[in-house]
């Protein structure tokens, strides 16, 4: 049977949010936005551990705030690299050896349910690699370094691919020692996995399992966070 660990890469300075702190440890819903995303794998009967990468100056926090709250599966925080590609592999490397199966999931994506993490866990399991994503509301134009539109790509063939992302260990590690070696840098790491000709299997996602990026994605992120209270009444 597989061993799954979860890798939380939390380390993104989050310059367009213009906080003071960084995004992770903003509120939402009266706990920090990187509480709530641990919950969810903390709480999972289907994850064994994790591992949260974090920026070197906010390794204390994340520390704090995992014994506060009696985070035991978090195993190590260890700190990021200069890009998100460079803290995955960190965490990966830090991972136990007996996990198989790694859980990469952003640390900003607080609203991820543990249903749709499990149903999604349970889609994927005999793939090397999987996707959450959702599909599209707006049409994509493909243009160039002018501006000019060059394509428009079929929206119904188009996703926007979220976290989290399944892929068997072993896989990714070598993909990102691979693309380490080869300077090769990609946006996620289902895109590593892609340039190794490795197949990735896509999944539906959910619209409210947004990413915290900016003021405005912290406002929605509340509203749909007040929503889930009511319908739990």
């Amino acid at each position: 049977l597989d061993r799954v660990g979860a890798v939380i890469p939390a380390a993104g300075k989050g310059r367009r949010m213009g906080a003071a702190v960084n995004k992770q440890f903003l509120e939402l819903g009266g706990q920090p936005v990187l509480l709530r995303t641990l919950n969810v794998f903390q709480r999972s009967p289907w994850i064994e551990e994790i591992v949260v990468v974090g920026a070197r100056e906010d390794i204390p926090g994340i520390l704090s705030l995992v014994r506060e709250h009696g985070l035991h599966k978090v195993k190590r925080v260890v700190p990021g690299g200069r890009e998100r590609q460079e803290s995955v592999f960190f965490g990966l490397q830090a991972l136990s050896p007996e996990i198989t199966r790694v859980v990469v999931h952003d640390g900003a994506r607080p609203l991820l349910r543990m249903t749709e993490l499990h149903r999604f866990l349970e889609e994927a399991r005999s793939c090397e690699g999987a996707v959450m994503a959702v599909e599209l509301k707006d049409t994509v134009k493909h243009i160039d370094e002018q501006g000019m539109v060059v394509e428009t790509p079929r929206r119904e063939m188009l996703r926007a691919v979220q976290t989290p992302q399944v892929f068997d260990r072993r896989i990714l590690q070598e993909a990102h020692e691979l693309a380490a070696k080869e300077g090769v840098t990609a946006t996620d790491d289902a895109a590593l996995l892609e340039w190794r000709g490795i197949p990735v299997k896509v999944f539906p996602g959910s619209l409210e399992n947004i990413k915290i990026t900016t003021p405005d994605d912290l406002v929605l992120a509340e509203y749909f966070l007040s929503r889930r209270q009511d319908l739990e009444v």
